[in-house]
């Protein structure tokens, strides 16, 4: 989000994203027909040395056509790094980078892939994932990654354009362009063992290090050898077109590729499903929660958010859904906990903030319908979110007991929980064209609005499904570079499948400690070694 502040302050027009113009020729709204440079892909360079990897048990069937452009190996130093890095605490060795191509589907090339009116609401912003595996197999680590290689090569021919790359058209809005240009792919090594990352810290102990840094295009990959044989499989996706949810397919799809297994649910790329109505229409309150960022105010400096990990017992967690409901309403897991957190800050919150503010993320694919395909939703590829907020006083809030505070959040998401609701947000964009907008919550600058957090639930994470031939992983978490002065919550599942939780939380020193003091039997600070 860090980034979308800077662009906020550079301009406020529909050359927003300039610094990934093509030179264009004038083309339609809906498809561009070409480009004033050469749209082909660089040459290809097999690498006939990776034929042994079809023998092994996991990947019997040789890919033909598989292609990796190599390039050159960087020193440690020369890691990429986020821009608010901090010293490394140990030593990151980058043994190899390369760009992987999709091995097939040529025809689908070098066409243009039109964002949806849905996927224009979100900032270019990263959004990485991150499973770690204990050392299980007898393969030798460069086998593993080769394995791995020629599957996202596979993978790739299914969910193409994330081996295309984010391009400006002649109206100022970003579109994909299909022209398999890869994904950038890098074998490290970390001097350091599983046990003893401080995932309690995630940012410091994972960006720049074990994420992957996205220079372009929409999505990179890194595995990461642990000196204690275990290893991180890790990607950073564009999140421009993709959110939790389609991040989670691709996900699936390529550990079950490469472990032979075909992909159930093939994705969908029709961003016409998506399309506004004719005439567009839509209710004056969502201006309330969306707004043209030629709207905001001049962004501010602001102290960055802090990061942590926490886990969560089952126990604790059933013990919240309990006091969040009544006799007569049964909350969900994920509505309850995000009522108490709610009240949790506004408890401990300074006296001077009269207001705070609670969003949710709304995945909307379950709200929409189309008559001809039920499946097109479920497999659409791209974002289909919405973030209501609730305001309420922190006094009310503290006076209330948790299950009128569940209220009041279910509440204001029953509100986007239709497909009317999607319906009116695609033409709410359709009538601010091409002018960027953005959800509210994620920008206020007034002290009056009082602190925000939003809660994204994550529990949807396929932790089980990421087998890609040597075993699930241990653990796995998303992992969002975060830049906004609005906190960031996301829960996810325990890899252990008992019902804990795993919390990724953004959010001020202050918020911290007031979590840690009003409920320490709830936030257990996540220490890997904890989970064997």
């Amino acid at each position: 989000m860090r980034i979308y502040y800077h662009l906020l302050t550079l301009r406020r027009s529909k050359d927003l994203f300039m610094s990934h113009k093509r030179c264009l020729p004038q083309t339609s709204h809906v498809l561009s027909q070409g480009l004033c440079r050469d749209p082909q892909p660089p040459p290809l360079r097999t690498f006939s040395s990776y034929a042994n990897i079809s023998k092994n048990k996991y990947i019997t069937n040789a890919v033909s056509s598989y292609s990796f452009h190599q390039l050159s190996t960087i020193h440690t130093s020369q890691l990429p790094l986020y821009e608010d890095d901090t010293q490394l605490d140990y030593t990151v060795t980058v043994k190899g980078k390369e760009v992987i191509s999709a091995a097939s589907t040529p025809a689908k090339y070098h066409h243009w892939l039109p964002l949806t009116n849905l996927d224009l609401l979100l900032p270019p912003i990263e959004a990485g994932v991150f499973f770690c595996y204990k050392k299980k197999t007898n393969m030798s680590p460069e086998t593993v990654v080769n394995t791995i290689k020629i599957s996202l090569a596979r993978v790739l021919s299914t969910f193409y354009p994330l081996a295309g790359e984010i391009v400006q058209n002649s109206h100022g809005e970003p579109e994909v362009m299909c022209n398999n240009s890869g994904v950038e792919f890098v074998h490290a090594h970390a001097d350091v063992e599983l046990k003893e990352l401080d995932l309690y810290h995630p940012d410091h102990s994972l960006k720049g290090k074990l994420m992957p840094k996205m220079h372009k295009g929409l999505l990179s990959v890194q595995v990461t050898e642990l000196k204690c044989g275990s290893m991180i499989i890790s990607c950073a996706f564009n999140h421009q077109l993709s959110d939790g949810y389609s991040l989670n397919k691709f996900m699936v799809a390529w550990a079950k590729l490469t472990r032979l297994e075909p992909i159930t649910n093939v994705p969908s790329f029709r961003p016409s499903t998506l399309n506004p109505r004719r005439p567009p229409r839509y209710q004056p309150s969502l201006d309330n929660l969306y707004i043209p960022i030629t709207s905001l105010p001049p962004p501010s400096s602001f102290k960055p958010l802090d990061s942590r990990m926490y886990y969560i017992r089952a126990e604790s967690i059933q013990r919240i859904q309990s006091e969040a409901s009544t006799q007569d309403t049964k909350r969900s897991k994920f509505l309850s906990f995000t009522a108490f957190l709610w009240k949790i800050l506004a408890n401990g919150g300074n006296d001077l903030a009269n207001i705070s503010r609670m969003g949710v993320v709304v995945n909307g694919r379950r709200f929409l319908t189309e008559k001809d395909d039920s499946s097109v939703f479920e497999n659409h590829y791209g974002n289909v979110l919405s973030v209501p907020y609730g305001v309420e006083s922190n006094s009310d809030l503290k006076a209330m007991p948790l299950h009128e505070v569940a209220n009041r959040v279910n509440g204001f998401v029953a509100e986007t929980t239709n497909e009317e609701h999607f319906r009116e947000l695609i033409d709410w964009v359709e009538l601010h064209r091409p002018t960027q907008a953005v959800a509210r919550i994620y920008f206020g600058h007034e002290k009056s609005e009082g602190r925000a957090v939003v809660v994204s639930s994550g529990l949807g994470l396929p932790v089980k499904d990421m087998d890609f031939g040597w075993g699930e992983p241990v653990f796995g978490s998303y992992h969002v570079p975060w830049g906004s002065r609005t906190g960031y919550v996301t829960t996810m599942p325990s890899a252990s499948r008992n019902g804990d939780w795993v919390v990724y939380m953004h959010l001020d020193e202050q918020e911290f400690d007031v979590i840690e003091r009003m409920a320490p039997n709830v936030f257990v600070p996540l220490s890997i070694s904890n989970l064997f």
